[in-house]
């Protein structure tokens, strides 16, 4: 039974992607829970049948009473067969109403909901370009991804389990109120008023406060997380304590802003027993007095005594699940300001696969200097020929990474452009632009999973062979074979923890060289791809290199000239043009800044410094 039920919704179902979802919450809502409209209809339906139960028993016990007036056997002889019908009703069949509306709500409703916000905002967010992911904690960014799923099941559920029920209820209560006396109807709505003030008063309220709580909440998300992924920059340089001050900061906000909404709740908390005081001596005052001048009957006064105490038990239910609703609607408005986000760098409408057969790339006129009037690039000009491998030097901030990701398209440029094999990459989609380009960064962070996992992520449906032969070429798989994690699991199976931090730097730049050998795309990228390495590992990588780049156009950027001493021409970069270029005997011969740079480095890296 729970299976039909928790499979009638298929959260990872297709759905039309939105490059620009809805920036409003109660559309945004509506577009998420679309797959669930026809549960929601019939989830309605049933706490409205589960509340009409519920007033129609109190109904009943209170003319049970009055029956009772009439002695037992008459009791029995004139409604015994009702009795027992009613019984069997309250034994199986209200169980069974009770048990669908329950159901739908908690096996159908919210375990799916909640994994088809998480997979579709998850879904969004992936598609985000790394700038505007590069403008974001990426703790703040996971918190929101996690917490606005249950915050926004948690409304689709105070909606159905409390608010359609209550009214239903009120409603109820009204039309029973009014068929025992009319009259009786009078306190009840005297009440409902002054209680639909104090919720008015309450909503305008827990809402911005529980936006406030919920972004102080990230915040402080945002900053421990931070603080732990660079655990080695606080210990190493020891400002533990800097980091405590800054948390405690963030912390402090979030206690001020917690206690201004329970300030808000207190409040409500005390408004509201005094109501329902009023609420109770208004209606079972007013019954009794009906009694004592011989307009009702004790049946009257029992229904209406039981009625206004459960009424009196469920408005405080009632209230805290209007702050619950209203306090999530919150904390889902702050988790749209990452969810809700326009996918600025798409693909074209029309865009198709890249087409390589040679691996020419060819840049015309290419500026981008990230919105500001300098840095980045100018203006560049440059043709690389099919199979020509390009060396790439120039000072921090000349451009080199900037190229580099304008050719991933990580950005959009911002004027010219960038061809390969003359098709422009911003008309080709962008997981064909990046399939068919191997890159080797300088940061070589690993996910954190298995060895395997971080290897078969350059080629998927790479064999164990491949795997283990690019791993060989890269000199790491004998390393490989001697790890163990603290779970006890080995070699390719042991995980390398976050980052790759339970590697050295040289073996993590290893599993990496490995990945992209595993890749074999026919365009290769080289960020200091070798700068983790000793030199005796290097020299024997640098071989591998050069065997990775054997028929595949190759960009290499190096601060340690040695390494691009032997490309077939070597770009020198400063301001974001290309300033020299040549072989390096030719560069040495111009006695140019590439001389400089060469004529100053130390060790073979380039002191770039020294050479301005």
């Amino acid at each position: 039974m729970f299976r039909y039920f928790e499979n009638l919704v298929d959260p990872y179902c297709d759905y039309p992607e939105q490059d620009t979802p809805p920036t409003r919450l109660w559309p945004f809502m509506r577009d998420y829970c679309r797959p669930f409209k026809g549960i929601f209809i019939w989830t309605a339906l049933m706490s409205l049948v589960v509340a009409a139960v519920e007033i129609g028993l109190i109904y009943y016990m209170g003319r049970m009473i009055d029956y009772f007036g009439e002695g037992p056997q008459q009791v029995w002889a004139n409604y015994g067969t009702e009795l027992i019908l009613v019984a069997l009703f309250i034994l199986f069949i209200r169980p069974a109403l009770q048990l669908l509306d329950v159901v739908l709500l908690s096996n159908t409703i919210l375990p799916n909901i909640g994994a088809l916000i998480r997979w579709r905002a998850h879904k969004h967010v992936l598609r985000q370009s790394v700038g505007w992911f590069e403008n974001d904690f990426a703790g703040r960014i996971a918190n929101r991804i996690m917490q606005t799923p249950p915050a926004a099941a948690e409304v689709v559920f105070q909606v159905f389990d409390a608010i359609s029920y209550s009214l239903a209820y009120l409603v109820g209560a009204a039309i029973l109120l009014m068929f025992a006396d009319v009259r009786l109807i009078l306190p009840l709505l005297i009440w409902f008023v002054l209680y639909g003030f104090l919720v008015r008063w309450m909503i305008k309220r827990v809402g911005p406060a529980s936006k406030a709580s919920s972004d102080a909440r990230s915040a402080v998300t945002g900053l421990v997380v931070d603080a732990y992924s660079n655990i080695h920059s606080v210990k190493m340089f020891a400002h533990h304590d800097l980091e405590l001050t800054s948390s405690k900061k963030v912390i402090e906000t979030t206690r001020n802003t917690v206690q201004a909404e329970m300030r808000i709740f207190t409040v409500v908390d005390v408004v509201l027993v005094t109501l329902n005081g009023l609420l109770i001596i208004g209606v079972v005052g007013w019954a009794i007095y009906l009694w004592m001048i011989g307009q009702a009957s004790v049946g009257v006064i029992a229904a209406a005594a039981t009625l206004v105490l459960r009424l009196n038990a469920m408005t405080g239910w009632i209230m805290w699940a209007l702050n619950s609703f209203f306090r999530e609607l919150g904390v889902v408005a702050e988790g749209m300001e990452t969810i809700a986000q326009p996918i600025e760098l798409v693909d074209a409408a029309n865009a198709e696969p890249l087409l390589l057969n040679d691996g020419e790339i060819e840049i015309k006129n290419l500026s981008h200097h990230y919105g500001r009037d300098s840095g980045g690039l100018d203006k560049l000009n440059l043709t690389i020929q099919p199979g020509e491998k390009i060396g790439l030097i120039g000072r921090s901030g000349a451009g080199k990474s900037s190229l580099v990701k304008l050719l991933l398209r990580f950005y959009d440029t911002e004027a010219g452009q960038i061809l390969i094999d003359g098709q422009d990459i911003r008309a080709v989609t962008q997981d064909s632009l990046r399939g068919n380009i191997g890159m080797v960064q300088q940061d070589s962070s690993l996910l954190h999973r298995s060895v395997r996992d971080n290897l078969l992520y350059g080629r998927p449906d790479a064999s164990e062979e491949q795997m283990i032969k690019a791993a060989k070429q890269a000199e790491a798989h004998d390393f490989i074979m001697d790890l163990e994690d603290p779970q006890g699991r080995n070699g390719y199976d042991a995980h390398v923890g976050e980052r790759g931090v339970k590697l050295s730097g040289g073996q993590r730049q290893r599993v990496t060289l490995a990945r992209v050998i595993l890749k074999d795309a026919p365009i290769l990228l080289l960020d200091e791809a070798t700068s983790a390495l000793d030199s005796e590992v290097e020299a024997i990588i640098q071989q591998t290199l050069y065997g990775m780049m054997e028929g595949k156009t190759v960009i290499a950027i190096a601060h340690r000239l040695s390494t691009i001493a032997q490309m077939d021409r070597i770009l020198v970069l400063d301001q974001g043009r290309i300033v020299e270029e040549g072989s390096h005997v030719d560069l040495l011969q111009a006695q140019g800044l590439y001389a400089q740079f060469w004529a100053r480095q130390s060790g073979g890296f380039l002191n770039i410094e020294a050479a301005e």
